[in-house]
């Protein structure tokens, strides 16, 4: 057995973690996670902890979940990998049907990945390779929003829109069109109590109306997030905005494409955010809640339309040219369609509408906290924007990470979050209970009103 000293050296020594200051990171005090149980993770010196961001928003029913462990167990008897370049599997024929199931009905063809960043980079190449099928060549360009996020690959940072992630890589990527968050633009215009009504969208969409009717016969597509940006610090869209954006792309030829990465499997309160005002869009893109947080798999889904035109004979060349070593792995499909069945047979969807409400009501109690300057709710997605004056909306210095002091404080009270920012973001497991749900808002609520 591995002694614990080693780990933590080892951690710091070799371990070039994400989205992390390392030279931060080795001077303080980190959890190494050993195990999980339900809603609970484990450090190697036997802390606990809530996982309040559900292992960065993708654990659905719980660590260890029993149904999920056996669907693994099951499949590594079989075979734990082989390629689908030219060949299938089992796991993966049956989940592609499972998910054409319960997708919106025009969505019919699985493209399977490892990642939500993955899925929307296919997304953006098939929906490119479109056009150029159809003869429409001259349809290259993208729509996206500011504030955006979409993965960290370099087509899916093209379409982002989140400078402190993505300023320094812009001489390497492509030219899209940007059209203002709507969240954002909303509070700037009517403020924020009227930012999510319909009457806001209809203002908002003007704009954008304008702008595809002047430049739609080079869009290919408009890319978008399902009803809010979540890394930007949860944003909602206004009423109907997801809607209307279906309606233009209709009226003017371009591909609606949706990114579910975050919001997919239950994360709304819907299975998908989309079912919440009845968009189907051309091209959605799948990953996190996928396996229930289990193994790395996503899928970029299609209409036929989209599809019939990559068919034709092999000297066309129409075929897509994209795929992945482990494309459709057989253990990561075996455990999503297990995930599916989870579902299904404990009644997650509706298990979790009182939380949805729970938490709504207990997020009223932050408006009074004096370094709170927005707080913002889609679903069982909530962010609790910190600022430094509550009058003027002043952030704190990005330098002093404001987010992470809370975080750490919570951690101390046995609750692991990942702030975004000066955001502080509520997102556990769909099963947490009613009871450990208000400890996280509390120990939450306490380390806000701790800060200076």
């Amino acid at each position: 057995m591995l002694k614990k000293d080693y780990l933590k050296n080892w951690d710091k020594e070799y371990f070039w973690h994400p989205f992390t200051q390392m030279k931060v990171y080795r001077e303080e005090e980190n959890i190494i996670i050993e195990r999980g149980e339900g809603v609970y993770i484990y450090d190697i010196d036997g802390n606990r902890y809530i996982d309040g961001v559900a292992s960065l928003w993708c654990n659905v029913h719980g660590h260890n979940h029993p149904k999920l462990n056996r669907a693994l167990e099951s499949q590594l008897k079989k075979i734990a990998h082989f390629t689908t370049l030219g060949a299938s599997n089992v796991p993966a024929t049956v989940f592609a049907k499972n998910l054409v199931d319960i997708t919106p009905p025009k969505l019919t063809k699985v493209f399977y990945s490892e990642d939500g960043s993955e899925a929307m980079e296919i997304a953006i190449k098939i929906a490119y390779h479109y056009w150029h099928n159809r003869g429409e060549k001259q349809k290259t360009k993208f729509v996206t929003l500011s504030e955006a996020y979409h993965g960290d690959t370099i087509g899916s940072v093209s379409v982002g829109g989140i400078n402190i992630f993505h300023e320094k890589y812009r001489p390497l990527l492509f030219d899209v069109y940007k059209m203002p968050s709507p969240y954002l633009e909303a509070v700037k215009k009517v403020g924020r109590e009227k930012a999510l009504e319909y009457g806001t969208t209809k203002m908002l969409i003007e704009e954008v109306e304008d702008f595809i009717f002047r430049n739609h016969q080079e869009i290919a597509g408009f890319v978008l997030e399902a009803g809010v940006q979540g890394a930007a610090g949860i944003l909602p869209f206004p009423k109907g905005y997801l809607k209307e954006i279906r309606r233009i792309c209709d009226e003017y030829n371009i591909l609606m494409i949706v990114d579910e990465v975050a919001t997919g499997f239950g994360r709304t309160g819907y299975m998908f955010a989309c079912e919440k005002e009845g968009v189907e869009p051309d091209i959605m893109a799948l990953g996190k809640g996928i396996t229930g947080g289990y193994l790395p798999l996503a899928a970029t889904l299609v209409t036929d339309e989209i599809f019939d035109q990559f068919l034709g004979e092999f000297g066309e060349a129409k075929h897509f040219y994209h795929g992945h070593t482990y494309t459709g792995n057989p253990l990561a499909c075996s455990v999503a369609v297990a995930n599916l069945e989870v579902f299904e047979e404990e009644q997650t969807l509706k298990k979790l509408q009182p939380k949805i409400k729970l938490l709504e009501e207990r997020l009223k109690e932050f408006w009074d906290l004096k370094h709170v300057g927005d707080v913002r709710q889609y679903g069982f997605m909530a962010g609790i924007e910190l600022v430094k004056d509550k009058k003027t909306k002043e952030p704190f210095p990005y330098g002093e990470r404001t987010g992470f002091k809370v975080a750490n404080y919570m951690i101390k009270k046995g609750v692991w979050v990942r702030p975004l920012g000066d955001v502080m973001v509520i997102m556990p497991p769909l099963v947490i209970s009613e009871d450990e749900l208000n400890y996280l808002i509390d120990v939450m609520k306490e380390g806000i009103q701790n800060l200076k």
